[in-house]
């Protein structure tokens, strides 16, 4: 027997199954016979297996659920079938709104079309919403509530109430002056063109009038330099001789000690072949340090240590005993000890004041401070018309802005190429060689 043909007895034979429409499951009885197909796989089997009976009468259920909320074979007589005597007057004017009653004037009222599509033509329940009926934690916190009970019903506190009991009570703190509202009409009106001051702490107000007041901090200076800064006598195009001269000496101290520090530099980084370790002392220090200790001298090493930490705990105990008798030094001492902290902090305070005339570090690089701009004895110019210009206006700006710490120090950024150059023969180049 075919499975169609089963399944549609199967659907045909249920108790209870009134088809609603007259050709469901009709058609396809009377077929021919059928070709045999192979429905060893899945795939063969979705194809050519024939299931619209099935779904034919699973339609036909779910129209009954929706249609009278139930299969029909399981109501009652009374509630497939009434007397319909038609609506009642009473019924009609209970149902029809008072202002349709004097419009329509005895005419039946019903309800608007789209009010009927609004309405839900399904007989089915709504299914229940598990999710928003639970809780989380619902157990554990029924089971905290059960516990908190009983403890109440036995007269005991718990921890945390007490610690609710004994919290101080809070201070009650003021609001702060609130700022109206800048919609407000009948706020005052501030005219910024007249002559009369008028003290107030108004925000409104200092804000119409442009009298806010600047905070102190930034009228601060980042440093005490002056923004142009006079260069020495010595760098006069006709200068006398001795401040030539002590100019000549700063920047001769100043190359010298470039010159230091680029041989410490050396020095470090010069190698020297005496502390490169030979074969011969490679194998004594392995010699050495194969020579282990036996118990005794280890035993005996304890021994010394507990001696000399009872020794030392003795020697601190009469060292406190002896104080006793040495107020007059410990005063002593203390009074030195207050003038050295006093000292310190003048120097300090000292070096913060010769600090706010040095550049800060604000950046990753270090200010790097401009080369001396100086002529040698030689090179003097007689008059303004023969001397020659040096340096540059605009670096000596830049440099001044990063002494001054208004910017960090920066660099030249370096230019690298991604890709190399490729130098190519042109043909004209090579018909002239």
């Amino acid at each position: 027997m075919a499975p169609s043909r089963r399944l549609k007895r199967v659907a045909a034979s249920q108790p209870g199954f009134l088809k609603l429409k007259a050709d469901s499951g009709a058609a396809g009885v009377a077929g021919g016979r059928r070709k045999r197909l192979n429905k060893n796989k899945k795939k063969s089997w979705n194809k050519h297996s024939d299931i619209n009976d099935v779904d034919a009468f699973l339609e036909d259920v779910r129209l009954q659920e929706r249609t009278t909320g139930g299969l029909l074979s399981e109501k009652s007589d009374e509630s497939l079938f009434f007397l319909d005597a038609g609506p009642s007057k009473n019924d009609q004017r209970v149902s029809q709104p008072a202002e349709e009653q004097k419009r329509s004037k005895g005419k039946a009222w019903r309800p608007l079309r789209i009010d009927l599509i609004l309405q839900s033509d399904s007989l089915v329940p709504i299914p229940k919403d598990v999710l928003a009926h639970q809780k989380p934690n619902a157990k554990k916190l029924r089971r905290i509530a059960q516990k908190a009970e009983q403890l109440a019903a036995k007269g005991v506190v718990t921890r945390r109430q007490k610690r609710l009991l004994n919290r101080p009570p809070v201070k009650e703190r003021t609001n702060k002056a609130v700022t109206e509202a800048n919609n407000n009409p009948h706020r005052d009106y501030y005219d910024i063109w007249r002559d009369e001051a008028k003290d107030t702490s108004d925000p409104w107000f200092l804000q119409q009038t442009g009298k806010t007041r600047r905070p102190a901090r930034l009228n601060e200076k980042p440093s005490v330099l002056p923004a142009v800064e006079v260069i020495a006598a010595g760098g006069s195009y006709n200068p006398e001789f001795f401040s030539h001269q002590a100019l000549l000496q700063e920047a001769h101290d100043v190359e010298v000690k470039k010159q230091k520090e680029e041989d410490k530099l050396t020095k470090q980084l010069a190698v020297n072949k005496e502390h490169f370790a030979t074969e011969e002392d490679v194998a004594v220090g392995a010699i050495v340090m194969a020579a282990k200790k036996t118990e005794r001298q280890r035993r005996k090493e304890r021994v010394e240590k507990l001696k000399v930490q009872r020794r030392q705990a003795k020697r601190l105990k009469s060292d406190k005993q002896q104080q006793l008798f040495q107020l007059r030094s410990i005063k002593k001492t203390i009074k030195e000890q207050e003038a050295n902290t006093k000292v310190k902090q003048e120097q300090r305070k000292s070096n913060q004041e010769a600090e706010k005339a040095q550049p800060r570090r604000l950046g990753r690089l270090k200010f790097q401070p401009q080369d001396m701009e100086v002529q040698l004895s030689n090179e003097l110019a007689g008059s303004l018309r023969q001397l020659k210009p040096e340096g540059s206006v605009l670096k000596d700006r830049f440099k001044s802005l990063q002494k001054r710490n208004l910017i960090e120090p920066r660099e030249r950024a370096k230019f690298k190429r991604r890709l190399k150059l490729k130098y190519v023969e042109k043909r004209a180049f090579r018909e002239i060689t």
